[in-house]
């Protein structure tokens, strides 16, 4: 499912306009965004929870030339789902 999809289906079950559908989910997305840039998470209960992660600075390697090359260091966003969605799948 994309966006526009997910748009629809909102649209679709909730008895809106795929106008006002449309702003809700940007703008849940953007307090997500907001929400984990200061480092803080976003839990929806039964849906799951937005944080962020550190990732530590690492040495890789460059696949063309094969010489170590240094990744820094960098906060990476994670998802972990709540019980109800893993019931849900399963």
């Amino acid at each position: 499912m994309n966006k526009t999809e997910l748009i629809d289906h909102i649209a679709k079950t909730a008895d809106i306009s795929k106008a006002a559908a449309g702003r809700a989910l940007e703008s849940m997305v953007g307090a997500v965004k907001t929400t984990l840039k200061k480092g803080g998470t976003v839990t929806v209960v039964g849906f799951g929870t937005f944080s962020v992660g550190k990732r530590a600075a690492r040495i890789g390697r460059n696949p063309r030339t094969n010489e170590p090359i240094k990744i820094k260091a960098a906060k990476v966003p994670k998802f972990k789902a709540g019980k109800a969605l893993k019931d849900a799948v399963n």
